[in-house]
């Protein structure tokens, strides 16, 4: 062996722990990386995950909280409850209007709050405010419709509101919508004024009580830029349509005419479903119409 290759043997032997400790310390760096990647990384779990990466936690459904997809909810009676109801009362929640607070505005008796709804085959969960927030987290969830929404708008809001700490949560008042906001879920309680779901002369958020109602039948583009991008929106309207069995309203042209109010109502739930044809992400949103229901003018 030349002295030349001595040389070069005993350069290629120095350069080899070299080599290996670029190779244990790439090695190490791949592994710190994956664990990075990984949700029980105990980098995450020491110092939290970074702003936008938050892991939503597991939101566990027990079988009690279900209830099997064949019973029919809609068949039932009124039973008395007074373990499990009321859900709240008029003094524990802020939020009511006082249109809707009974006992405030004189009615002398309380027993109408402990009767719940019992299908003949099944059994409703019990309501969990905690669970329905962490279903919620991250998300809106919006009512949309009359006065009837708003009671189902303001009910719910009293019924998850016990659970947030003052100061994590807010409600917010910007005509036509009411925005309960909770911070520790970043979600959102939504409410929005549209009667008749469709454009009217009655869409004001207060000033909206009119006689000779005008409805346009093939507008909802106003309404609809509210909606776009809620995650859980649910409609309904019924009342305002059953004023008188006509209604004035326009389609197609400015030129008022006068409707036969169902054949106005079926135009109207044409244009809005038209528009959630157009608008609607059903694989990230979720619809739900609530039609008919009793007027609570009495």
């Amino acid at each position: 062996m030349t002295r030349q290759q001595l040389s070069l043997d005993r350069r290629i032997q120095s350069l080899f722990p070299v080599a290996l400790a670029s190779l244990l310390v790439l090695g190490t760096a791949r592994l710190v990386l994956d664990a990075l990647k990984s949700n029980d990384s105990f980098v995450f779990q020491l110092y939290g995950r970074p702003r936008g990466q938050q892991q939503r936690p597991a939101v566990v459904v027990s079988p009690e909280d279900r209830i099997d997809e064949s019973c029919n909810v809609f068949e039932g009676k009124w039973v008395w409850d007074n373990v499990s109801h009321p859900h709240y009362t008029e003094e524990s929640c802020p939020y009511l209007v006082k249109q809707v607070t009974c006992q405030r505005n004189g009615r002398p008796d309380s027993y109408y709050k402990n009767w719940r709804w019992q299908p003949n085959d099944c059994n409703l969960p019990r309501f969990d405010p905690l669970k329905l927030m962490q279903i919620l987290r991250g998300k809106r969830l919006m009512f949309v419709g009359d006065s009837v929404q708003r009671g189902q708008f303001e009910s719910l809001v009293c019924m998850v509101q016990s659970i947030i700490p003052q100061g994590k949560k807010s409600l917010q008042r910007v005509p036509p919508r009411k925005i309960f906001k909770v911070e520790e879920f970043d979600a959102s309680i939504e409410y929005y004024w549209a009667p008749f779901i469709v454009e009217s002369i009655s869409d004001h958020a207060t000033k909206h009580t009119v006689l000779k109602r005008l409805v346009k039948l093939d507008s909802i583009a106003k309404h609809g830029k509210h909606w776009e991008g809620v995650d859980i929106l649910v409609f309904e309207s019924y009342v305002w349509w059953m004023h008188k069995p006509t209604i004035n309203a326009t389609y197609g042209s400015p030129d008022v005419q006068e409707y036969n109010v169902t054949t106005a109502y079926r135009l109207a739930l044409q244009t809005w479903a038209e528009w959630l044809e157009s608008s609607i992400n059903p694989e990230r949103q979720k619809v739900f119409f609530m039609s008919m229901s009793p007027t609570h003018l009495w």
